[in-house]
């Protein structure tokens, strides 16, 4: 009988880790590739007003970015604030060129092949 027990507490905590690791991954940045920039200007600012009135801005950017290998692409991601100008960001992509999320990161964390390309460019 309490090797029953034992048995249903083990599955129980099992299924409950579970549900909690399902709970807090971020599905926008799992299996996706990833891309580096350097934030300079915005491109538009797009302004929404919500039904309580309030203006919400989304601040939209076009960069070149580069992965891993030192490929690059020009992709389009906005944010829902200015991004620090100069800051280095990791960006999670889908299909080439779809911006799923993105983390700032320090130069040191961009791999060597995407820092060389960052570095030229303009």
């Amino acid at each position: 009988m309490k090797k029953g027990i034992g048995i249903v507490l083990v599955i129980v905590l099992l299924f409950v880790g579970a549900v909690v690791a399902l709970a807090t991954m971020d599905l926008n940045r799992l299996g996706k590739e990833n891309m580096y920039v350097q934030i300079s200007d915005y491109v538009e600012v797009e302004e929404t007003r919500l039904d309580s009135g309030e203006v919400v801005s989304r601040y939209w950017y076009e960069l070149p970015a580069i992965d891993e290998a030192g490929n690059s692409t020009i992709v389009q991601f906005s944010a829902t604030r200015e991004l620090r100008k100069e800051a280095y960001l990791m960006l999670y992509v889908k299909n080439d060129d779809d911006v799923t999320s993105y983390d700032e990161v320090k130069w040191e964390d961009i791999p060597a092949g995407a820092q060389d390309k960052l570095l030229q460019v303009p």
